[in-house]
């Protein structure tokens, strides 16, 4: 793994940029693509899920803010690029604000990020593993409390 603590900054900002870039875009085009079959469907409970209403609030406070503000928080980035395509958000609002949120979102990624994988990769696969175990128990843990809490 010599090779990724050797890799230049400015190679890792802008592989994290093209690949910020590549699933934002995607799940966008998704989202149109899903709005314009599922609307008349079966899975349009989909749409009307807790996290695109979340997403669609999020987006209807924010406007075009939304999307580059959305790379900042955790759980909802996703569900806000869908729902700029499921909304038909234009590709000249669009395009602009995806771009700032992915820069900003591989520069956050490119310094403590890989600072945080640079960690884990010097104290050892068995606390990965450890860390991994107990990242997924909270997540089924946070899952089952706001299931009942709801």
């Amino acid at each position: 793994m010599d090779w990724l603590r050797e890799a230049p900054f400015g190679w890792a900002y802008l592989f994290l940029f093209l690949l910020s870039m590549a699933r934002a875009n995607t799940t966008y085009w998704v989202g149109r693509g899903v709005a314009a079959g599922v609307s008349h469907s079966r899975f349009e409970y989909v749409l009307e899920g807790p996290i695109y209403r979340r997403a669609q609030r999020f987006v209807a406070r924010w406007g075009i803010l939304a999307v580059p503000l959305s790379f900042l928080t955790i759980g909802i980035q996703t569900a806000v690029n869908a729902s700029a395509g499921m909304s038909r958000m234009p590709l000249s609002r669009y395009l602009p604000a995806v771009i700032v949120g992915c820069l900003m979102w591989a520069l956050i990624y490119a310094t403590v990020g890989m600072a945080v994988v640079y960690a884990a990769l010097a104290v050892g696969w068995q606390w990965i593993a450890l860390a991994g175990v107990v990242v997924v128990a909270g997540a089924v843990l946070w899952i089952r409390y706001r299931r009942r809490n709801g």
